[in-house]
């Protein structure tokens, strides 16, 4: 069953003992990201500050920081049950006849079921309370995460555009600096859909309404920071996730619809002419990024619940929180990557890679130099450009295995054969590029070499044991006094 909003999702984490509740006074500069940060490394539980100092209302935080609370989160026991439900989606069988196409008109009604509902003002909690003449951001307690960041950073907010030309909206996760109680940081970059729609209004020299919700319940959260396709809503997307449709509200003084069980909602414009500059910021990549000129958000309205709940994360250096939002992504997409490369048969993105230094993938090899067409194909995948070292094994090869995949590397790959380098897009958080948003990327092939292609020696075999032997000793292994 899915969590209705945030404040749900929180009651059914302290229902498994998996959130602390604190009640001791905590500043929001640093002293709350120091708790968080060691929670978070520890497999520690959810935290919810009760006693933000500067404000009234609680500081959620480590919402999604294990394996199994990402899996409760979106509720289910393991990711690749959405996984298998995305493949069914996305690889369904052709009719063949009458009887067939029949069958298959459940499936089509269960995706039309997934589509957001809108509902009135007065359904919706996030406007319980209005505040159009004076709106500011005072009242939130925004984190200050690290020593040398530029000022306190919303970190998971859920930013609403749309196409000036086509209305499609689009829902992403930008961090936002808070320089006052009226403007912050817009973060987009250059390669995501809000960037996309911002240089739509710099074309059009209008300003470009802007909705920011705080808040909901986690599979809305994490959809605003899922890699979806360009043609898929999130909203929708979170709506498939939580098996039941995400209800939406028109905002007061903009036209965009945001979720009605968020807990604030920020409306207002950025100017496409207007740029300052934001960060730095300490980042996922456990390094901080530089101070640059972004877009400027403007708050004109804000509307929230009359108790809201404000939730953040921290970033820096793995393991973070995002690492879990991220393997869901891995576990998730996985059957969409296959539909494109099928003989892809399994990914993993290492949590030391955070994200886009390291891509491995295991494959069913086919013919010569099928390794370096899937690394190709891998540049070719949205977000995936962004994959530094793109690793490819054999389908034997247990990628999850760290241990296996360093080993296999080790042993399988001739630097000079077995590498390409490419030049392409990176990701705008890279800084070892010799100029920001290009650079190069290695392919690195860890496959056995075939003869054809132009292997000349014989290559080895596993060391193995019988499996007669591996059974028997399993079936005595007791007797031996282990």
């Amino acid at each position: 069953m899915a969590f209705r909003d945030l404040r749900d999702y929180l009651a059914g984490l302290e229902a498994r003992g998996e959130l602390k509740r604190i009640s001791s006074e905590v500043s929001p500069e640093l002293e709350a990201a120091e708790i968080a940060d060691r929670a978070v490394k520890a497999g520690g539980p959810a935290i919810l500050f009760e006693n933000v100092a500067g404000t009234s209302v609680p500081l959620a935080m480590n919402l999604f920081g294990t394996m199994d609370r990402m899996c409760f989160a979106l509720g289910v026991p393991r990711l690749d049950d959405i996984a298998e439900r995305v493949q069914e989606v996305a690889e369904p069988e052709i009719p063949t006849n009458f009887l067939e196409k029949l069958k298959m008109l459940p499936k089509l009604a269960r995706l039309a079921d997934f589509v957001p509902k809108t509902v009135s003002s007065s359904s919706a909690p996030c406007q319980e309370v209005v505040e159009v003449d004076h709106p500011s951001l005072s009242f939130l307690p925004v984190v200050k995460t690290w020593p040398g960041d530029g000022g306190p950073f919303i970190t998971l907010p859920l930013v609403f555009t749309k196409d000036p030309k086509t209305g499609r909206r689009n829902v992403g996760m930008y961090r936002m600096h808070v320089y006052d109680e009226k403007t912050t940081g817009m973060h987009w970059h250059v390669h995501k859909g809000g960037a996309q729609h911002y240089r739509g209004f710099q074309g059009k020299r209008e300003r470009m309404p802007v909705a920011v919700a705080l808040g909901g319940d986690p599979a809305t959260i994490y959809a605003a920071s899922a890699p979806l396709p360009e043609d898929m809503d999130e909203m929708m997307f979170s709506g498939f996730l939580r098996k039941e449709p995400v209800e939406l509200v028109r905002c007061r003084t903009v036209d965009i619809e945001v979720p009605a069980h968020a807990e604030v909602i920020l409306e207002g414009y950025v100017d496409p002419g207007e740029l300052r500059v934001e960060g730095p910021f300490g980042d996922h990549t456990g390094y901080y990024s530089l101070a640059d000129p972004y877009p400027v958000f403007h708050v004109t309205c804000v509307t929230r619940r009359k108790d809201p709940i404000y939730p953040a994360t921290i970033v820096g250096k793995p393991p973070m929180e995002d690492v879990y939002l991220g393997k869901a992504t891995e576990r998730i997409f996985l059957p969409l990557l296959r539909k494109i490369v099928p003989e892809v048969t399994d990914m993993n993105l290492p949590i030391e890679g955070i994200f886009h230094n390291y891509a491995f993938f295991s494959i069913d090899k086919r013919y010569p130099g099928h390794a370096r067409k899937v690394m190709c194909a891998v540049w070719g995948l949205g977000l995936l450009m962004f994959s530094k070292f793109v690793v490819i094994f054999d389908s034997d090869v247990n990628i999850q295995d760290m241990s296996e995949a360093l080993w296999r590397i080790g042993n399988n790959v001739d630097p000079r054969r077995d590498t390409m380098i490419v030049d392409g897009p990176v990701d705008a958080l890279e800084h070892a590029s010799p100029i920001p948003h290009y650079g190069s990327k290695m392919g690195i092939d860890a496959t056995r070499k075939w003869a054809s292609e132009g292997f000349a020696r014989e290559w080895p075999g596993d060391i193995a044991m019988p499996r007669e032997i591996v059974d028997l000793v399993t079936r005595r292994w007791k007797e031996y006094g282990f």
